[in-house]
């Protein structure tokens, strides 16, 4: 086991910044999932932490030992990569055990290690097989098994469900998450799947634009989102946001699509025509019978099985999203209204957390 420290971590592609001073401690044990879209920089960490790109600036210490200038190969860190880079050549067996090999490990170590990690991954039928006579989930464990052998520090995950079809990518991110608890190896995991990440991680890193957006457990990034960058991005479907300023005390707000609204709390929220957004998730709008004064015009039904989703426009033009039981009301107008209980404030500038 061990500890892994990210400290001012920085890096520049010439006069681009990918990466802007990032800070993160993952304990011994603990699996840190990076998620965000395209070009947030959670592929750059990783190739910073695994040695495969020098950084800007900052440094990495893998159990107290600073690694930052380390050769990638003395890091005692092992990658598992979305493409499986595996041999085509080779058996399974001679796969998983090239690494041990180029050591120079005894061949009675070496057997024992593999056939050890073979089981643990359901692999001892397949050991004489080569990659093209494995399905792509076979073959991914090829590559976990590859590198559990070695018995690394750190383990990293390079996206590496994302050349599976859904079904198995289901069934082999929990093999994932039951083979890290069960051998208890810190673990960083980059993906842009937030439902990989929410189901995956102890602790989650909402990357955006080179920073950190939010850095805690997948339950509070969903419950208390820092800011309205990662409300809208973790969630599915995405959060609804609504313009609004504040009124009555502090404790109302007037919404850009007409009425007034409770507020959570006894305590004010600020002065008197604050701006703010408001955000609320699909689910937990309430559809009501009888009128109210926030109508949704419904533009489009998807029906999701048990559920349906609802999108349509609220009456300033915003769109708007609600989460209803299938089959949904067959009406193009809706009468709706957002639960003090469930609301989430942003202030309109910044985008950060109010409260």
């Amino acid at each position: 086991m061990a500890t892994l420290e990210l400290l001012g971590l920085t890096k520049s592609f010439g006069k681009t910044p990918v990466l802007h001073g990032l800070d993160v401690r993952l304990e011994d044990g603990e699996m840190l999932v990076i998620v965000g879209g395209s070009g947030c920089g959670k592929s750059t960490l990783l190739r910073l932490v695994a040695g495969l790109e020098p950084p800007s600036a900052g440094r990495i210490l893998l159990d107290g030992t600073d690694i930052t200038a380390l050769d990638p190969a003395k890091r005692d860190v092992a990658m598992v990569f979305q493409n499986y880079a595996l041999y085509p050549h080779m058996s399974v067996f001679d796969n998983m055990a090239y690494g041990l090999k180029l050591k120079g490990l005894p061949k009675t170590d070496i057997r024992n290690r593999v056939e050890e990690a073979a089981e643990t991954l359901s692999l001892s039928a397949l050991l004489g097989r080569k990659p093209r006579e494995l399905s792509g989930g076979q073959r991914q464990r090829v590559a976990m098994g590859r590198a559990i052998v070695r018995e690394p520090k750190l383990f990293l995950f390079d996206e590496p469900l994302s050349n599976l079809d859904a079904k198995l990518r289901v069934q082999v991110r929990a093999d994932i998450r039951k083979l890290q608890k069960r051998l208890n190896v810190t673990s960083l995991y980059v993906t842009h799947d937030q439902v990989e990440a929410m189901t995956l991680a102890d602790r989650l890193a909402v990357m955006h634009e080179g920073h950190a957006a939010q850095i805690a457990t997948p339950v509070e990034v969903f419950a208390r989102p820092a800011d309205r960058f990662v409300g809208g991005f973790i969630g599915e479907p995405a959060m609804n946001f609504c313009a609004a300023t504040l009124c009555g005390g502090g404790r109302l707000a007037k919404l850009a699509a007409g009425p007034e609204i409770d507020l959570p709390g006894e305590t004010p929220w600020g002065a008197d025509g604050t701006e703010v957004s408001i955000g609320i998730r699909p689910q937990h709008v309430v559809v009501k019978s009888e009128p109210t004064p926030l109508r949704l015009t419904v533009n489009l039904v998807e029906p999701l099985g048990s559920e349906a989703l609802l999108h349509g426009t609220l009456s300033d033009g915003e769109t708007f999203h609600v989460r209803v039981p299938f089959p949904a009301p067959a009406v193009q107008n809706l009468f709706i209204s957002l639960p003090a209980t469930q609301l989430h404030l942003f202030d309109s500038a910044t985008g950060k957390r109010l409260g």
